[in-house]
C-alpha cells in the first residue's frame, strides 16, 4: 500500500514510544497490523521494513492509522488512538472529538483523553466550535436509556490506587477554590494540562473496580469544572464537549446524583446562556427523572430550579412559579447537619437558591420579586464567592432598572464592574453588557453617562 510522507518529515517518536511500551519488534507490529487488517477484510501486507519507514515519519494512506492504532491498543491492553500513535498529522481528529456518548467504559476513557490533549493542543475545531442543542439533550437521552457498566476494573499500566484518587479530589477543591476567588481565566490552563498530563494516566491505569469507581467520579468532577471554566472564558462550544464527557464518567462511576447535576447545574445553564428555554427545562427534568431516588433534597432544589429558569425564559409565569415552590420545599427540607449530601451539592444553599429565583424574576419581568430574591443571595454569598456576588450585583442592578430606579442600578453596576474588574471572568463581562444594554433607553441621564465612561475606562 503506497505511503506518504509527513508534511514535515519528522521521526515518529510516539509510534517509537508505544512500541517500546507495548514490547513489540517491528516486525511483531506489522504481523499484528496485517491480523486486524484480515479481520476488516483487507490484505494488507506490511513488514518491519514498513515500520521502519512509519518510524522516520512517513504515514500509511486510508484506514491504516485506525488499523496500526488498535492493534497496538490489542497489545498494550488499552485503548489507543491515532493522536497517539503519531498520525492524526491535524486532519484525521473528527470535529466531533467528546461529543459522543460513549457506549463502553473504554470509548470514554478514549473520548475524554483525546478531548483533553486537543484542547491542550489547541485544536482549531475546538476554539472554534459552536453549541448545538441537540448536542446537549442527545446525551441526556443516552444517559437516561443506558444500563449502568457492569465493571471498570483495568488491567494494564500503573497501579491506581485510593490515594490517587484523593488527590484529584484536593486538587480539584484548591481549583474550585481559585476559580471562584479569580475568575476561570487564570486557572483553566492549569487544570487542562493537569486532566491531560496525570489524570489522563490515571484512567489509563491498572485499578480495582471499587476504586475504578471512585476514580471516575472524581474525573467526572474535574471535567464538569473544566467545562464551567470554558463557559467562563467564553468557549460554550468546548464546554459542551466537556459536559457530555463528564456526564459519561459520571455514568461509568455508578453515580445517578452527579449526572442528574451535570444536567442540571451545567448542560441546563449552558442552555440558558445560549437562550434555549425548551432545551433548559428539558435537560432539568432529565436530571430529576434520571436521578429519582438517588439525591438528597438540596439536590432535588438545585434541580428544580434549574426547570423554572426555562419555563421563566418561555414566559409561563405560573409553571415556573409551581416549580419554583417546589424547589424552596424541597430545600427546606434539606439538613445542612444531616451529613446526607455529597460533595458535589454542599456549595448549593439559600444564597444559590435565591440567585435562580432572581434570574427566573428578572426574565418574568417581576423586578420587585427579582429585587429582594437578589439581595438575599448576596447576603448569603461569603466574600470569596467574588464572581458569584458580582452577579448578583447585576442581577440586582437589573431589577432595579426594570424598576426605573436608574441611578441606583448604575451605582449598584458600579458595584459589580468593580467586583468583576478583580477576576477573569466572560461570564461577568457579559452579565454586564446586558446591564448596559438595559441602561441604554436612559443613556442621556448624567448617571448612566458615567457608568458607560466608567465601562469603557476599565475595558481599557
Amino acid at each position: 500500500m503506497a505511503a506518504r510522507p509527513l508534511v514535515a518529515r519528522q521521526p515518529n517518536e510516539r509510534l517509537q514510544a508505544l512500541i517500546q511500551e507495548a514490547g513489540c519488534s517491528n516486525a511483531g507490529l506489522a504481523r499484528r497490523v496485517n491480523m486486524v487488517g484480515q479481520e476488516r477484510g483487507l490484505d494488507l501486507r506490511y513488514d518491519k521494513t514498513s515500520v521502519a519507514r512509519w518510524l522516520r515519519g512517513q504515514q500509511p494512506r486510508g484506514r491504516a492509522p485506525g488499523i496500526i492504532a488498535e492493534a497496538l491498543g490489542r497489545k498494550l491492553g488499552r485503548t489507543v488512538t491515532i493522536d497517539e500513535i503519531g498520525m492524526a498529522n491535524g486532519k484525521n481528529l473528527a470535529s466531533g472529538v467528546g461529543l459522543q456518548f460513549s457506549p463502553t467504559v473504554l470509548g470514554a476513557i478514549e473520548q475524554v483523553c483525546e478531548l483533553w490533549r486537543s484542547d491542550v493542543g489547541r485544536r482549531d475545531f475546538l476554539s472554534g466550535s459552536t453549541v448545538a442543542a441537540s448536542a446537549l439533550v442527545e446525551p441526556s437521552r443516552d444517559w437516561l436509556i443506558t444500563a449502568a457498566d457492569p465493571q471498570v476494573a483495568r488491567q494494564a499500566g500503573a497501579r491506581v490506587g485510593m490515594a490517587d484518587v484523593e488527590a484529584v479530589r484536593a486538587m480539584t477543591a484548591a481549583l474550585v477554590d481559585l476559580d471562584h476567588r479569580f475568575g476561570s481565566g487564570h486557572v483553566r490552563p492549569v487544570v487542562v494540562h493537569y486532566l491531560n498530563s496525570v489524570v489522563s494516566g490515571l484512567l489509563s491505569g491498572s485499578y480495582r473496580d471499587t476504586v475504578g469507581r471512585q476514580l471516575f467520579a472524581a474525573v467526572a468532577r474535574l471535567t464538569e469544572l473544566a467545562g464551567y471554566m470554558a463557559v467562563d472564558t467564553g468557549q460554550p462550544g468546548l464546554a459542551q464537549r466537556y459536559y457530555i464527557q463528564a456526564l459519561r464518567l459520571a455514568q461509568a462511576a455508578g453515580d445517578r446524583g452527579y449526572g442528574g447535576y451535570v444536567l442540571a447545574a451545567s448542560m441546563s445553564h449552558l442552555a440558558a446562556q445560549l437562550g434555549n428555554p425548551r432545551e433548559i427545562a428539558q435537560l432539568a427534568r432529565a436530571a430529576q427523572e434520571g436521578a429519582r431516588g438517588h439525591v438528597p433534597p438540596r439536590a432535588e432544589a438545585m434541580f428544580l430550579a434549574a426547570e423554572a429558569r426555562g419555563h421563566a425564559l418561555l414566559g409561563d409565569a405560573h409553571v415556573c412559579q409551581e416549580v419554583a415552590a417546589r424547589a424552596v420545599a424541597a430545600m427546606d427540607r434539606a439538613d445542612p447537619g444531616s451529613g446526607d449530601d455529597p460533595a458535589w451539592i454542599a456549595h448549593f444553599d439559600q444564597a444559590y437558591l435565591a440567585d435562580e429565583l432572581a434570574h427566573c424574576y428578572r426574565d418574568l419581568g417581576r423586578p420587585d420579586e427579582a429585587a429582594r430574591a437578589a439581595a438575599e443571595s448576596l447576603d448569603g454569598h461569603p466574600e470569596t464567592r467574588a464572581r458569584r456576588r458580582a452577579i448578583g450585583l447585576v442581577l440586582l442592578a437589573t431589577a432595579q432598572v426594570q424598576q426605573r430606579e436608574v441611578e441606583e442600578a448604575c451605582h449598584t453596576g458600579a458595584r459589580a464592574a468593580e467586583l468583576l474588574g478583580t477576576l477573569r471572568s466572560s461570564r461577568g463581562a457579559e452579565y454586564l453588557d446586558d446591564l448596559r444594554q438595559r441602561l441604554e433607553p436612559y443613556a442621556d441621564e448624567p448617571a448612566v453617562r458615567e457608568f458607560g465612561a466608567r465601562l469603557e475606562l476599565q475595558a481599557a
